[in-house]
């Protein structure tokens, strides 16, 4: 009889929630994902950060993560203690994460092999956490500081494709300066943008995902407030043309041989909304079209362009490209998202479940992608 120790499993931090306005997309994403990893290839640690900042250690209960009866759940809900507090390591030759609680002793809760952040959104999508894990030696699931800035910035996110080559829509950008310095010359500057490309406009956070804070502007009499809703989520405004066509989303995943494409999905448009916005996405969870009905040459070309924007922002992984297919035939790119929505109902593991690849199986890849890069192998 063998008296061999059996191999440790590698534990995967699961960090979660944040200060973001997405942070109860964040739970729900952790929920599903605690649900789905697979316990006897991995130990795992769920951690969350409150909506100000704290890192608590929580509850590893999937089932309170999800939104029931339209509400939203929160960090502060799963915490176990209210002040509380887990403290990663900065010393990147150690990999111990501690649990310290006022008046009691820290508690050693042991090391971390990677972390999976699944975070949406400023303070923890657009590098910020991403450069306090390289700090910290400890390898993660996604793209590093650079993409996930990227991803995270629409304005800078059309600038590098457009020096890669890849087609996106017209935009113009309402930095924080101008509109806080001469508000009346950015309104003009966005008045003489629509006059160029027609109304309606799409206001948007440049800094934001999950739809919040964008508003479909039909004339220059909403456009003040959409400009303040869009500046209560980023100072810092993209305003979009509207794309007539179909909305096409397409997933992009790291394997050992380098990045793929899934089959790609189609938004349709909703009737109870006037876009595809928040409550369309995650409270009355709008269906796409999986897979998309489209030729399999479009479906081959917006597969080249997922993985194109996914090289050119220097991504890794995963992301989900989405796309508009106008009525010309040719797609232009809207946007990439480096921690995309990953609940099971979420597009981008729709996506790839019908690629073959189910949900556990899509979190396995991962973890080993951020595995593999910690041991310098790509």
């Amino acid at each position: 009889m063998s008296s061999e120790t059996p191999p440790q499993k590698p534990r995967v931090a699961v960090v979660f929630g944040g200060r973001s306005s997405e942070h109860a997309i964040s739970v729900v994403t952790a929920g599903a994902v605690l649900a789905a990893i697979d316990r006897e290839k991995y130990d795992v640690l769920p951690i969350g950060i409150t909506a100000d900042g704290r890192w608590a250690l929580t509850a590893d209960a999937p089932e309170r993560m999800a939104i029931a009866d339209r509400q939203l759940p929160s960090v502060a809900e799963l915490s176990e203690s209210a002040d509380g507090a887990v403290i990663l390591p900065v010393d990147p030759t150690s990999r111990e994460v501690v649990y310290s609680e006022p008046g009691t002793a820290p508690k050693v809760l042991g090391e971390v092999d990677v972390v999976f952040p699944v975070l949406h959104g400023p303070y923890g999508e657009d590098g910020t956490l991403q450069g306090l894990l390289e700090l910290s030696g400890v390898p993660y699931v996604g793209s590093g500081v650079l993409a996930s800035a990227v991803g995270q910035d629409k304005d800078y996110m059309k600038r590098v494709f457009t020096s890669f080559g890849l087609p996106v829509g017209p935009y113009e950008v309402i930095r924080p300066r101008e509109w806080e310095q001469d508000p009346a010359a950015a309104r003009k500057k966005i008045v003489d943008f629509a006059g160029e490309h027609g109304w309606p406009l799409f206001v948007k956070p440049a800094r934001a995902g999950s739809s919040m804070g964008i508003t479909k502007v039909d004339d220059v009499s909403g456009l003040d407030a959409a400009v303040e809703e869009a500046r209560r989520h980023d100072p810092k405004i993209i305003v979009e043309s509207l794309l007539s066509g179909r909305e096409i989303e397409c997933g992009v995943l790291e394997f050992e041989d380098g990045p793929r494409a899934s089959v790609p999905a189609e938004i349709p448009p909703v009737s109870d909304h006037s876009f595809y916005d928040f409550e369309a996405k995650y409270i009355d969870s709008a269906a796409g079209l999986v897979p998309a009905p489209l030729t399999d040459e479009q479906t081959a070309r917006v597969q080249e362009l997922a993985v194109a924007a996914f090289e050119a922002a220097s991504c890794e992984g995963l992301v989900r490209a989405d796309f508009f297919l106008q009525e010309n035939g040719e797609f232009v790119i809207n946007e990439i998202n480096t921690m995309p929505g990953f609940t099971p109902i979420s597009m981008y593991p729709r996506m790839w479940q019908e690629s073959g690849v189910s949900y556990p199986e899509l979190i396995d890849q991962l973890v080993q992608a951020a595995l593999r890069r910690s041991t310098g192998l790509r």
